[in-house]
């Protein structure tokens, strides 16, 4: 069997840089690279709906600007199988049999869960039962590993692109699928984790210099955003709270403005927009010792990130003409995920000795000894 990627997104609105440094740009690196037999990318719905399940409309109307950047970003239709998670029914079969390989305590464990739910506004002590917590925790937001397991799993993928912060997730994986496979025989693959080569694309902070890039805390540069929108943003970046005169020395660790440029700048960048400079070990080093203002460093950053998005920009505004035949691709793509999950289903279920309709084996053999008992009774 060849290489198979699955990876995705959840569409709780449009897509921002985090997503492209994460994995967005490698996915379109590695559909074109020839190296895997298949591609699915997930519109992940169903695992949005687990902590937006009071606004599913918001889920509803995100499908299309999820699916408007993938392309834009040049996701290829005729490469990659782009499919709305919801769609196949297969899944959430398969994560209600792994349910059973998993305890709770293991789930509680688990870092992205923990980190996700403090970042919506629960103590960690709301995983283990604090009836003090003003809300709940929905189960399926809890069992959100699980679910993710049962989307990588389905598709037999070898490989998940993702930002390391997804790495517990993918051991949780492993852990179902080794899991299964000791219990019931090999079936299912263990998939192993592509990260981004530039370690600092791995957690690309916001621009307020806080956590990661997130939708929730407003701290987002969008792919789709407007060439006024990135000035505003890139100009209200958090840089070095004590580089207040120019002359002044600098820091560049923690400084969002170097670590853009880290994540997007190379040193034909400097040729064309800021001569000054051979490269940003030069520019870095001139910071640190003073004589270099803060506003000549984000010009520099606006340039570079303009030239990335100008390009999504213009395939965006050709898509959003073509809104019929977005929904078309993704129909298409969903309905080859499903008969690809429901083929690994069906392996489950025979593994599991749970096909019983397909066993004609079985079905021979229970009504042979029943024939036989009959037959000594009379």
């Amino acid at each position: 069997m060849g290489k198979i990627i699955l990876t995705g997104d959840r569409p709780t609105g449009r897509l921002h840089l985090g997503h492209y440094v994460g994995s967005l740009r490698r996915r379109v690196e590695l559909q074109n690279s020839g190296e895997f037999e298949k591609i699915f990318i997930m519109i992940a719905d169903a695992q949005a709906l687990t902590d937006n399940f009071d606004n599913p409309e918001k889920v509803r109307q995100n499908i299309i600007e999820v699916a408007l950047d993938y392309l834009s970003c040049g996701l290829d239709p005729e490469k990659s199988t782009i499919f709305i998670q919801s769609q196949v029914a297969e899944l959430t079969e398969l994560a209600f049999y792994y349910m059973n390989l998993v305890t709770v305590q293991r789930l509680q464990r688990n870092p992205t869960v923990k980190a996700e739910i403090q970042m919506r506004g629960f103590s960690e002590s709301a995983i283990e039962g604090d009836t003090t917590q003003r809300q709940g925790i929905p189960v399926g937001f809890f069992t959100y590993p699980i679910s993710q397991a049962s989307d990588i799993t389905a598709f037999r993928a070898t490989t998940v692109p993702a930002g390391a912060d997804q790495e517990p997730m993918i051991e949780q994986t492993r852990e179902i699928v080794h899991k299964f496979n000791s219990t019931y025989g090999k079936t299912l693959v263990e998939p192993e984790i592509l990260l981004p080569e530039n370690c600092i694309c791995m957690r690309l902070p916001g621009t307020d210099g806080k956590a990661k890039m997130s939708k929730s805390l407003g701290n987002c540069i969008y792919l789709s955003d407007t060439p006024k929108e990135l000035k505003q943003k890139v100009m209200s970046m958090y840089t070095d709270p004590d580089h207040l005169r120019i002359e002044d020395p600098g820091k560049v660790e923690g400084n969002c403005v170097f670590i853009y440029l880290d994540a997007f700048c190379r040193d034909e960048h400097f040729e064309k927009y800021l001569p000054d400079y051979k490269n940003l070990d030069e520019m870095k080093e001139h910071y640190r010792r003073g004589g270099l203002g803060d506003v000549k460093c984000k010009k520099l950053l606006i340039a570079v990130l303009e030239e990335i998005l100008e390009p999504i920009r213009a395939r965006r505004k050709e898509w959003e003409q073509k809104i019929e035949e977005v929904y078309a691709i993704l129909e298409k793509g969903t309905t080859e995920a499903r008969a690809t999950a429901a083929a690994t289903l069906n392996d489950v279920r025979e593994a599991m000795r749970i096909n019983y309709f397909a066993d004609k084996e079985l079905i021979s053999e229970q009504a042979a000894r029943y024939r036989e008992t009959s037959a000594k009774q009379n």
